[in-house]
């Protein structure tokens, strides 16, 4: 498939998500969370696209947050934004020598070290007069989500693209809920973006049970060829009555009676 092609696609595929959830709303303004990942450049190019046509007016906001590991080069992220004219904020946090003095033995590193980030996000979404924060999880993250629920926690959830943050001021939405990885990893790929590596202690060491959710994905795939197509669609189309909810079903034996 030729750039254009997969551009006219995923914009396709964001512009729907956008409309289904009502994800943007004129007079929003956005903080683009940018990690130096395929996820969050493909996100931000598609937003911009979608803002110079949108019948509302929106704005733009490219946020990174730096944690401190040593090596990461924020110089690269900066150098791209500035020359392709986006507004931006590189913001400097001690996130790693929090995590090194604080974190638990045995804890998810990745873990603690998002909760870290989400929280500078929050400030500074409020700093820079943003009412929505915009990160760059795609199809593939929902249903292995929901999946890593249920096999190890025992909860039918996922992500949601749309939700009140948890400090209760902000929005965060997830446009690219409807996009496949293997469309973003060939799209950046063509588009040549400057990908980089958070340089984290942790980073390219593979999540055992995300591995695990992605490999019987990929095996499901060559039987049923549309499998991650239903099971996102899934997520939209919940039956409370068919599900373990005593709940529900009390209420329903109520309303017979």
């Amino acid at each position: 498939m030729t750039r254009q092609q997969l551009y006219r696609r995923i914009k396709k595929q964001v512009g729907q998500a956008i409309g289904d959830f009502k994800l943007i709303e004129d007079g929003d303004r956005i903080a683009v969370g940018i990690s130096g990942g395929k996820d969050s450049y493909t996100l931000l190019h598609m937003l911009e696209e979608l803002r110079k046509r949108a019948p509302v007016n929106f704005e733009l906001v490219a946020v990174n947050v730096d944690s401190g590991f040593p090596g990461f080069r924020k110089e690269v992220i900066e150098s791209y934004l500035n020359e392709q004219g986006f507004e931006y904020r590189m913001e400097a946090t001690d996130c790693y020598e929090t995590i090194e003095q604080k974190r638990r033995p045995g804890s998810s590193y990745c873990s603690f070290c998002a909760r870290l980030r989400r929280g500078v996000l929050y400030r500074l979404a409020g700093e820079l007069g943003c009412n929505k924060i915009a990160l760059g999880h795609h199809l593939d993250d929902f249903i292995e989500t929901l999946l890593l629920n249920q096999f190890y926690i025992g909860t039918l959830a996922a992500m949601s693209p749309k939700l009140l943050a948890d400090n209760g001021e902000h929005t965060v939405i997830r446009p690219l809920v409807y996009v496949e990885e293997s469309d973003i990893i060939q799209y950046s790929r063509l588009c040549g973006f400057p990908i980089i590596c958070c340089a984290c202690p942790v980073c390219g060491t593979v999540d055992q049970k995300r591995q695990k959710m992605k490999q019987l994905v990929r095996s499901l795939a060559t039987e049923i060829p549309e499998i991650r197509r239903s099971m996102i669609a899934a997520l939209g189309n919940v039956h409370p009555l068919h599900l373990l909810n005593s709940e529900v079903q009390f209420d329903q034996k109520k309303s017979t009676e």
